[in-house]
């Protein structure tokens, strides 16, 4: 009877790419696994299992190096992989574990295999259920028992995890292997970063020695702690749950300060742990993430795309330009056309200066106001002062709420105010915009409007042309070119005038592109008349959520802006019912959270099906609201109603 042991092991890792090869005590990841199970008694022959990537072939390398067999197949059809390995080897016994487990202790292999033997089983496995720690997992199985799951499985998930199919029916007879203590929240294998901090820890305190066995790290483990600390919180067999875009996110955390490149995209803001994260398509509203499932996109953030993703027009007018040539010596005359149709829709204004993002555009707007008006505070009313140059000092840039005339008032008596900013999204009173113009006209400040989620989305050009006041400058964001990377200022030719030499500036503000995209965004606009869609159907969702609400006896609140309405329960489970939604909307299909950020794609039979499921997940809080304990429907954690966002 041979006894073959194959290890899955690819560079190409979702949550830590190349972790088989991380350095760990001047050796490969894997290479010390190897070393480890070499000290087997049991096992006859040793096989990394990897794939016919050429980027894996230096693991087929590495085995050779250590006297083991080395088998590339497919990377996605894991089962079909250890089936074709295991079948050239001649195996009749397969042991099965993973390449990140290098604390792996030949002891616990050899006792699972020779319980395997002893029970004449046809799988035998100490992970089902789990009572060793994480990383000590080993499964053994008879070939013919392998032969027969490779040949009837037939789910995409039972083939990527090679044992489900065998583990879940009932006509194999198993063993589970215990150990005499539940040691199954302990976490030593290696997928994330701090799984590998944890793991050199380790190595690093028994150096030289790599063949310490398991016990010696679970008296380590007792006597020192803070050396295993680092990866604590991470679950037990989290990538067998997690889809590839949370995979992906689970890299992204550690490669890029905060995860996304934008605040609002970040899971933790949606579904920690459940959300898709990523996307590989998306059209209209409707959005394909990285591993292919389709979703209708209720949140749309940002608001970056009124006429909804990849609108056809605008995608050829960008392609259009590429063709043309996006940058050079000169300038692109599309500079010239959008600065013109953007002061014709705003006949107080006389020059126009383009960004290429939202921030961007609000620091353009913070030079400007302070080389037109002299050092002095900005008061940022009802936005975020980040984009702005936040000094100490009594240049700071000072975040107030909203339509707090009196608190504008105390700040202009305090220090003098360079400018004040109000971003009209969050609902600024007509009185207040009035009181502000009137402020900064005899305080000598810039009034700035910030339109980047309120412009062309409520009406065409800027929301405050519907309130008849009339700013010194206006910020306008994406969505004057539907998603892509355009943004523009636009003010008074006094005002903007005296930032003339500031801005060097650099190529990609003379790319043609984004111009081009926002001059078809515009037209296509003005022909839909897009913004009395939008804001009819945000009336529209806001009132059935009430009607909703009532059907169902549920107590909520909504709010928001005329285009993008916002959805709040009230009572002590806001958050977890907030949280519900989104789980619940995402299973069925949708990407919904507590606002829709409404675009022309959400049209009437979009919308009735949006509401279709909701019926369902608000019937669910109900029952809640009956008794039903919560902990019964959340997959996982709740996150302060403060952290959650969704709209623009």
């Amino acid at each position: 009877m041979k006894t073959v042991a194959v290890l899955q092991a690819r560079m190409g890792s979702s949550r830590l790419p190349g972790k088989v090869m991380k350095q760990v005590a001047g050796e490969p990841l894997l290479a010390l696994m190897l070393q480890r199970l070499s000290r087997s008694t049991e096992i006859d022959r040793l096989v990394v299992a990897t794939t016919d990537q050429p980027r894996d072939r230096l693991l087929l390398d590495l085995a050779a190096r250590h006297g083991c067999g080395g088998f590339g197949g497919s990377e996605t059809d894991v089962l079909d992989r250890y089936y074709q390995a295991a079948r050239a080897e001649g195996a009749d016994i397969v042991v099965r574990m993973t390449g990140d487990c290098p604390l792996m202790d030949a002891a616990v292999v050899d006792d699972v295999i020779r319980r395997f033997k002893a029970a004449r089983v046809d799988y035998a496995s100490n992970a089902e259920p789990p009572s060793f720690p994480n990383g000590l997992d080993v499964e053994v199985f008879s070939f013919a028992a392998l032969d027969r799951v490779w040949r009837e499985a037939s789910s995409a998930y039972d083939r990527e995890h090679v044992t489900p199919y065998l583990r879940g029916s009932d006509s194999f007879l198993r063993l589970s292997v215990l150990n005499d203590e539940d040691l199954s929240a302990l976490r030593w294998t290696v997928d994330e970063a701090a799984d590998l901090e944890v793991v050199r820890n380790v190595f690093v305190h028994f150096a030289p020695d790599v063949l310490f066995g398991w016990r010696d790290i679970l008296d380590l483990y007792r006597a020192r702690p803070e050396l295993f600390a680092a990866n604590r919180g991470i679950p037990r067999n989290q990538g067998s749950v997690l889809g590839p875009g949370q995979k992906l996110w689970k890299r992204a955390a550690a490669l890029i300060p905060g995860g996304a490149m934008m605040a609002a995209k970040r899971s933790e803001a949606f579904l920690a742990d459940q959300w898709p994260a990523y996307f590989a398509r998306a059209q209209g509203c409707r959005v394909w993430d990285v591993g292919g499932r389709a979703y209708v996109d209720m949140c749309m953030t940002g608001g970056a795309s009124p006429l909804g993703y990849g609108h056809p027009e605008v995608d050829a007018a960008a392609r259009g330009a590429i063709e043309l040539g996006i940058v050079s010596t000169l300038n692109a005359p599309e500079d010239v056309q959008l600065a013109e149709r953007l002061i014709e829709l705003h006949p107080w204004a006389d020059m126009a200066r383009l960004a290429r993002s939202d921030d961007e555009a609000r620091a353009i707007a913070d030079r400007i106001a302070r080389a037109a008006s002299g050092p002095g505070a900005i008061a940022v009313c009802g936005g975020s002062p980040r984009g702005f140059c936040a000094e100490d000092g009594p240049g700071r840039a000072v975040a107030l709420a909203c339509n707090d005339f009196e608190g504008l008032s105390q700040l202009a008596r305090d220090h003098r105010l360079a400018a004040i900013s109000v971003d009209l999204a969050v609902g600024p009173e007509r009185d207040f915009l009035e009181q502000a113009r009137e402020l900064a006209t005899v305080q000598g400040a810039v009034l700035i409007f910030d339109e980047c989620r309120s412009g062309f989305r409520n009406t065409f050009g800027g929301l405050h042309s519907t309130l008849g006041v009339e700013p010194d400058l206006a910020v306008f964001g994406s969505a004057i070119g539907n998603g892509f990377a355009i943004a523009a200022v636009v003010g008074r030719r006094a005002t903007m005038s005296a930032a003339e030499d500031l801005f060097d500036g650099n190529p990609s503000w003379t790319e043609r592109i984004g111009p081009s995209a926002a001059l078809k965004t515009l037209q296509v606009m003005e022909r839909l008349r897009s913004w009395d869609r939008i804001t009819t159907a945000a009336t529209v969702i806001a009132r059935r959520w009430e009607t909703l609400a009532r059907k169902h006896s549920l107590a909520i609140r909504t709010g928001g802006s005329s285009s993008a309405p916002s959805l709040a329960f009230r009572g002590p489970n806001a958050s977890a019912y907030q949280a519900l939604i989104t789980q619940e909307m995402l299973e069925k299909g949708y990407l919904a959270g507590d606002a829709v950020c409404v675009c022309t794609e959400h049209t009437p039979p979009v919308v009735d099906a949006y509401f279709e499921v909701l019926d369902g997940v608000f019937a669910l809080i109900r029952s809640c609201e009956d008794g039903r304990p919560l902990s019964e429907l959340l997959k996982g954690p709740i996150l302060p109603a403060a952290a959650q966002t969704s709209g623009g």
